[in-house]
């Protein structure tokens, strides 16, 4: 059982002073110049490009990466990174033509962007479902993760005590608005980082070690690529007639090179580009501090894995080897979400106390992010327009107040049991597929939202739901209806005996059937929808310094998939 020491606790509680004493203080200078809600909201102008970067990967790295893609590094190994490494490729996407979209028309929330392009049902519909979205998938999913994590690293039985006391600190930092979130986001970036670096060179250290090479990370990086050198490929094959069991297991999570013309561009540009909690951090600042910002994040993306993957792989080289026995189930098998965890017990006093901090910066700062985001859509896209259209602004605020403690509250009594299943799912797997359900649609609605201006309303709800049905009818019914390869898909038999589509190959398909669905619905409309968003390809070209930025972004991820395909 992992105990800390004394100076564990006096870093944490470094940690936690700062973070706590620095919202305050950027807390305290808001109420003095503006409680407006766009402030709340938004920080309107007040956040800089590297508050908005940092603010964005706080948000974005949470328990889904620190325990759900260790888990899949155990597992699958660096093919998980492509999301990571992929997302910094749509994060250049959404900075040059996404971005600027909402700039121009005075975009704030995405169910108002949905209102202005299509109709006012069509952001209600949206602005309902992403609210469940965030509660019943993303915040239960965080809380739950987090806690989990946090319990075994401290080695104790306190599950649900941690779980209320991280539900309290986000509470706490989100109610001060998104200029608190931006600006005390910087130092849960520096702290996830720092943390997240220490423990992969003490899983590193752990490997070189055990194989008798002395403390040297490098030859413990090229100990784990020897000894499993198939963790070390970008790219699944395809499993065959003799494939092991483990093998398909991978496939189906990771579907090769099929996933980079299917969900991988899916899952990322939705998530990045038409995500209130996500491009909320942007939307208040000018154009240029959104693209860089945006950008800083995309750069940022390329290390992640470093600090969340590699750990995974090197639990799972370490259990392959015989260590990390104790940290074994009842049952006799290792969980690969808790390969995270098992490195962390290994490390010494005064990092583990560095590492608890990083582990709690990543899980607080997204749940503060998400919830804020929560409080943004129901108070501007429900409350004003439907409940009380004469709000006040403070009352705005309060109303949004009242939604972020609603919101944590019920996150936690759903994760306190885990009603849904999350553990039994895996973490980041459980996160990628439900959010994928309703992927495919929304992206769709998006994009030819934004850039066909023959698309209607009829057609957007026609493609979100659609893609909807046709997300859930691949994943669950597809291989009982047509069998199990077709050409479309071909399901292998996963570890229940149950034959399964990969997911990220059942999106893909919903995208293309939903977007062929909104084509022949629009074509049927008017040749310009009076409310097409007008497109000046100005708003398009970046600056020398953005264009830098991109090229440098993009050197990097060809060479990692050169390396590693």
């Amino acid at each position: 059982m992992t105990r800390f020491s004394t100076i564990d606790y006096v870093i944490f509680l470094i940690y936690f002073v700062i973070v706590a004493g620095y919202g305050y203080w950027i807390y305290r200078r808001k109420t003095k110049s503006d409680s407006a809600t766009k402030d709340f909201f938004l920080a309107e102008g007040s956040l800089t490009w590297w508050a908005i970067g940092a603010s964005l990967i706080a948000s974005n790295i949470s328990a889904e990466q620190f325990i759900g893609m260790s888990g899949n590094g155990f597992t699958v190994g660096m093919a998980v990174a492509a999301y990571e490494w992929f997302a910094a490729i749509a994060l250049i996407i959404v900075a040059v033509w996404f971005i600027p979209m909402y700039h121009k028309n005075g975009i704030f929330t995405m169910p108002q962007f949905l209102k202005i392009r299509y109709n006012e049902t069509t952001a209600l519909i949206m602005a309902i479902f992403w609210l469940f979205l965030y509660i019943l998938v993303n915040l239960t999913s965080i809380l739950f993760l987090g806690s989990m994590a946090i319990n075994n690293f401290a080695g104790g039985e306190n599950f649900e005590v941690i779980m209320t006391i991280l539900c309290v600190f986000a509470i706490i930092i989100t109610l001060g608005g998104m200029k608190v979130i931006g600006f005390t986001d910087v130092i849960q970036v520096l702290v996830l980082i720092i943390g997240g670096l220490a423990t992969t060179y003490v899983a590193l250290t752990l490997v070189s070690e055990h194989f008798g090479l002395g403390s040297d990370i490098i030859a413990g990086f090229k100990a784990m690529m020897k000894d499993s050198p198939t963790h070390f490929q970008m790219i699944a094959e395809k499993p065959g007639p003799d494939a092991s069991q483990e093998e398909i297991n991978k496939y189906l999570m990771l579907p090769g090179i099929a996933m980079y013309f299917a969900g991988q561009w899916i899952v990322n540009l939705n998530y990045w580009g038409c995500n209130q909690y996500i491009t909320q951090r942007a939307l208040g600042a000018d154009l240029k501090t959104a693209r860089t910002g945006i950008l800083f994040a995309g750069f940022l993306k390329l290390l992640m894995p470093i600090v969340v993957m590699l750990p995974g792989i090197a639990a799972y080289v370490l259990y392959k080897n015989g260590a990390l026995q104790q940290e074994m189930a009842p049952g006799g098998e290792f969980h690969a979400d808790n390969a995270y965890s098992a490195i962390l017990s290994f490390l010494p006093d005064g990092m583990k106390g560095l590492s608890l901090a990083a582990l709690t910066a990543a899980i607080v700062a997204s749940l503060a992010g998400k919830a804020n985001s929560i409080a943004t859509i129901f108070t501007l896209d429900i409350y004003k327009k439907y409940l009380d259209k004469d709000a006040s602004e403070t009352k705005m605020v309060w109303v949004g107040k009242v939604a972020i403690v609603v919101s944590m509250l019920l996150a936690l009594l759903l994760t306190w049991d885990d009603v849904l299943g999350i553990g039994g799912a895996g973490g980041f797997t459980f996160i990628q597929k439900y959010t994928g359900y309703v992927s495919p649609g929304v992206l769709a609605m998006f994009l030819l939202g934004m850039f066909w201006k023959r698309t209607t309303g009829t057609a957007a709800i026609a493609g979100l739901l659609s893609g909807f049905l046709l997300s859930v009818f691949f994943n669950e019914f597809a291989p009982a209806v047509f069998g199990p390869e077709t050409w479309l898909y071909t399901a292998f038999q996963n570890a229940n005996g149950k034959y399964e589509i990969p997911f990220l190959i059942c999106m893909g398909w919903a995208f293309v059937f939903a977007v062929l669905l909104m084509v022949i619905l629009s074509l049927a409309g008017p040749k310009v929808n009076p409310k097409a968003f007008e497109i000046d390809r100005k708003m398009f070209k970046v600056d020398p310094s953005t264009l830098i930025l991109i090229v440098f972004t993009l050197l990097v991820v060809g060479a990692l998939y050169v390396k590693f395909w």
